[in-house]
């Protein structure tokens, strides 16, 4: 039995939050372990010029400060995904804000871009370990008048401290948010924030954009034009959803958004979908209930050059990350596959 599986009764016995706050603290100071790196040749690949040694990242909301990455790098992650992060300190939503739900897998979350603010996440970044792939995801104040300013702000307080960045419009946490995800609003977004990236640098580091899953066929459409039209690096799908399906919790009525397993199919749907209509073009990541090798396989397979988790790590701890990483190798080999990248979107 693995250390985490001794420890998450007392961990699941503090309040949700305040058990995701030992842990940053934990990680911070030192006090968890790290685990093995993996070591499978056949994982690795390269995308919008960064070389990944393995496919499976932490998705961003872990760790909103990035005040714990060489801890998480440590974790055997081919990638780590700090923020989401605005331009000014905000105390998010009020309290309780987050929820598990453990008879279905699932998180519920309404946390709202709680986060220090963009001066103490620029000072993390600058004291991060340069051996690891880090991304920095990036949002808006609930309070803002003007988004677009928000998102420059952030680019340029953030630009050439990560390895890449990622454009958050799809928390359904923050009021209007989702609304940058329409076409004119979207297009305007990217168009504002290509050109900046323009003047700061030679290096031209890599823009992602993360989307929601709950987008219908004609608004995905729209998101994976106004992408190519604006060359995005890759895409993020999916953050979380405000359904509702087939949840037997009694937390299931509360709002914000939902992740974990019965997000799966629907974040796997998107995902073929955007596939599809960036016609392989785009590098796509893959979130959204993966709990096992499985899953992260299905996602490959569906479109994804990479995946990303998190609620699976409340409920399984760290050593799910190289239980992944082995099982992807052991379905590669039983499929015939030398490399990840032969396996990308063959399903769709």
């Amino acid at each position: 039995m693995s250390l985490y599986k001794l420890i998450r009764p007392l961990v699941f016995s503090l309040t949700p939050e305040t058990g995701h706050n030992l842990a940053i603290s934990a990680l911070k100071y030192g006090l968890v372990p790290p685990s093995p790196k993996p070591d499978f040749p056949e994982l690795a690949s390269e995308l919008f010029g960064l070389k990944f040694e393995n496919p499976v990242g932490l998705a961003a909301g872990f760790d909103k400060n990035g005040e714990a990455i060489k801890a998480l790098l440590n974790q055997g992650f081919g990638f780590v995904e700090v923020g989401t992060c605005t331009p000014l300190a905000q105390k998010g939503n009020e309290k309780p804000r987050l929820f598990r739900l453990a008879e279905d897998g699932a998180i519920i979350n309404r946390f709202g871009f709680n986060n220090k603010g963009a001066e103490a996440f620029v000072q993390n970044l600058k004291e991060r370990p340069q051996n690891g792939i880090v991304g920095a995801n990036i949002g808006k104040n609930k309070t803002s008048t003007d988004s677009i300013e928000d998102y420059i702000i952030m680019l340029e307080k953030v630009y050439g401290l990560s390895d890449y960045i990622t454009i958050n419009i799809s928390s359904p946490n923050t009021p209007g948010l989702r609304n940058l995800q329409g076409r004119e609003a979207l297009d305007s977004l990217l168009g504002a924030i290509m050109a900046k990236r323009n003047t700061l640098s030679d290096k031209k580091i890599p823009i992602l954009l993360k989307i929601s899953p709950d987008t219908n066929t004609h608004e995905r459409e729209d998101i994976a034009e106004i992408s190519l039209k604006h060359n995005i690096d890759g895409l993020i799908i999916s953050n979380t959803t405000i359904g509702r399906d087939f949840l037997s919790s009694r937390y299931a009525g509360e709002t914000g958004g939902l992740s974990g397993k019965p997000l799966f199919k629907l974040s796997t749907e998107t995902l073929r979908e955007l596939y599809r209509l960036t016609n392989g073009k785009v590098p796509l990541i893959g979130v959204g209930g993966i709990s096992s090798g499985d899953d992260a396989y299905t996602k490959i397979k569906s479109g994804a050059s990479l995946v990303q988790i998190y609620s699976a790590l409340i409920y399984e701890g760290f050593g799910l990350v190289t239980a992944i990483n082995k099982r992807i190798s052991e379905l590669l080999c039983k499929d015939g596959f030398s490399n990840i990248s032969e396996a990308v979107g063959v399903d769709v």
